[in-house]
């Protein structure tokens, strides 16, 4: 049933007499892009708030009416919105207008022609042959670990790259996929719960890339869906992954007070209780929360507490892979780094930089050049020019100029050295370092 929504912004429905065809472009287009039905709504609404002062009232209910072709045409402030947040014309969105006359072929005409070739004499017996198969499978543990063994292609993919696009997109198509699996068959509640925990997890890999990559708010987005979905599930580990990511978030967009309260809300679960690695890594973070609040006391209390926790750790504890994969001695090194970089401490700073560097995974390249830039800020802050440079030079050319996060920490390390050091022979050779990226 469609939604009630304001005039403006109401979806408009046609008659029997036109046949539903799937918006196969729209679709198209969301899954370039990592939106879901309920982050489209919201961006529709977003837009419709600007060019009319007035909030759109779209859910995810009405997007998935436009990708199913109830909605063939929508109305004229819908269109613009979503002209204005594609960049795309509605009939390059796969939109009709409505017509007698039909328009170009193009790729939704050519779908819509072989679905109804196909459909000819035959729609009502494929749909009740297909229900007694669909119901009579029965979805089991095997189909949850075929799903979760995917989970640590997008972890890889994160260590190594971080932040782009299409570990987000892939991400979130994982959570899809796991969705999906609910509708397939009969399960029992073990099996549904584990299906949305998975869910949740790539959900939350999602949100995490769009952090990584500072598309802060497509990560809101995936966070609601994913703490929707942990939710679902009953899984503590999951829930403390998403509201950890929420801590991180509101950290790097400076929201101290929001920061703090997301992270605690990841500690105050049983779970950290229970485990005293997740309690490390809460309390490491909540060290970086501090330090952006300049709370000196605070950030010297939570970081003690995090190394006394991650001692205490059952190192052969049975733990979900996205904890074990990445915390460790060397991410509380870089956390307290970060904490300190963010105090003004630029000696603890350092400190905590060439340990973190002597202890991480090689797999962790990300994490190393944010580390090594980090460093690099550390030793300019101490007075010392020719060594912030000659660290932040070993940051990889990939990094320093793909990674959203790095080549930001790049360009303020830049902006920094000249503003202290103008004339200085680090300063030139600096320069001179970075203008051959244009040439690589």
């Amino acid at each position: 049933m469609t939604p009630s929504l304001p005039d403006n912004t109401r979806p408009q429905h046609y008659g029997a007499r036109m046949e539903p065809r799937r918006n196969v472009v729209l679709e198209a287009w969301m899954a370039e892009h990592g939106h879901s039905s309920r982050s489209l709504a919201e961006a529709i609404n977003a837009e419709v708030g600007r060019l009319t002062g007035r909030h759109g009232g779209y859910d995810d209910a009405s997007v998935r009416a436009l990708k199913a072709g109830r909605i063939r045409w929508p109305n004229a402030v819908t269109r613009k919105a979503l002209e204005a947040l594609s960049g795309r014309s509605s009939l390059a969105l796969g939109f009709v207008p409505r017509s007698r006359t039909p328009l170009p072929g193009g790729p939704q005409e050519d779908v819509d022609m072989k679905r109804r070739t196909i459909a000819l004499g035959g729609v009502a017996a494929a749909v009740a042959a297909a229900a007694p198969s669909s119901a009579s499978r029965r979805i089991g543990m095997s189909d949850v670990r075929r799903i979760q063994g995917k989970f640590s292609e997008i972890i890889a993919s994160d260590h190594q790259y971080g932040g782009k696009l299409f570990i987000q997109q892939r991400a979130a198509e994982l959570a899809d996929e796991a969705l999906a699996l609910q509708n397939a068959g009969s399960a029992t509640q073990r099996v549904r719960s584990n299906l949305y925990a998975a869910a949740a997890a790539f959900r939350s890999s999602a949100m995490w890339a769009a952090i990584d990559g500072r598309r802060y708010s497509e990560a809101q987005a995936h966070m609601r869906e994913a703490q929707a979905l942990a939710e679902m599930s009953g899984d503590q580990a999951i829930k403390f992954r998403i509201w950890s990511h929420g801590g991180a978030m509101y950290r790097h967009l400076g929201r101290h007070g929001d920061a703090l309260a997301a992270n605690q809300v990841a500690r105050s679960l049983h779970i950290v209780r229970r485990d005293p690695l997740f309690a490390s890594l809460g309390l490491a973070r909540q060290a970086a929360i501090h330090g952006l609040a300049q709370e000196r006391t605070n950030v010297r209390r939570a970081l003690d507490q995090a190394r006394e926790a991650l001692l205490r750790a059952d190192t052969g504890a049975d733990r979900p892979v996205w904890l074990t994969a990445f915390f460790d001695q060397a991410e509380l090194d870089s956390l307290a780094l970060n904490a300190y970089l963010s105090l003004g401490d630029f000696p603890s700073a350092e400190k905590h930089g060439h340990r973190c560097l002597a202890q991480l995974r090689p797999s962790m390249a990300r994490s190393r050049a944010i580390t090594t830039t980090r460093l690099a800020h550390s030793q300019l802050g101490q007075g010392e020019p020719d060594a912030a440079v000659a660290t932040a030079m070993k940051v990889s050319l990939s990094a320093a100029t793909e990674h959203p996060r790095v080549s930001r920490m790049i360009m303020e390390f830049g902006a920094a050295l000249r503003a202290t050091a103008p004339r200085s022979s680090a300063a030139r050779t600096w320069t001179d370092y970075t203008a051959t990226w244009r040439t690589a």
